[in-house]
């Protein structure tokens, strides 16, 4: 036998070896990101049930959570629903205390969402503050640098799920 084929074949073992492991590397990081979704689902199902709304709703506060303040318009295009539906999200939210819609001073054709702080701090805090205390010290626990790398992966995923969204609602971009 030729002395470079014993270390091809040797090579071409590890490469093989390694790209198992990375393969199952692999795997297991993408298991353990449905598996992430899939509980935050029902933490958000659970957190709408305990909050006395149901998940639309909860998704619609939150985006206004995060986005300040929206137009009934952008909040439609956001949640991919329907003017008609997010009305009635609307509806029940603002008669529930969580939030209140006032005519864009200008535009007064369009309306404003504001979310109603004292509602949300009584009932919607309280139910997720013991998560996010949670988060806060798991990320106590990664340097700056590693929070980075972390933060930079979850910017990427919600890239790949916002695209997707795109693909699934027919290549419309409802994010806003």
């Amino acid at each position: 036998m030729e002395e470079g084929g014993d270390a091809r074949d040797w090579d071409e073992g590890q490469d093989s070896s390694q790209e198992r492991a990375r393969w199952r590397l692999e795997s297991e990081f993408l298991l353990a990101v449905r598996r992430a979704g899939s509980v935050l689902q029902l933490l958000g199902a659970t957190s709408a049930e305990r909050i006395g709304i149901n998940v639309t709703d909860l998704n619609c506060l939150n985006l206004l959570a995060l986005g300040g303040h929206l137009t009934a318009g952008d909040l439609a295009k956001q949640t991919g629903l329907t003017t008609a539906s997010i009305t009635g999200v609307l509806d029940r939210l603002e008669a529930a205390g969580f939030v209140r819609r006032e005519r864009d001073p200008g535009d007064r054709r369009r309306v404003i969402v504001r979310l109603e702080a004292g509602r949300g701090m009584r009932d919607v805090a309280p139910v997720f503050a013991p998560v996010i205390a949670a988060w806060r010290a798991a990320a106590a626990q990664y340097t700056d640098d590693e929070l980075r790398l972390l933060l930079g992966f979850q910017e990427q995923l919600e890239r790949i799920m916002r695209e997707r969204l795109v693909e699934l609602r027919g290549g419309q971009d409802r994010s806003g």
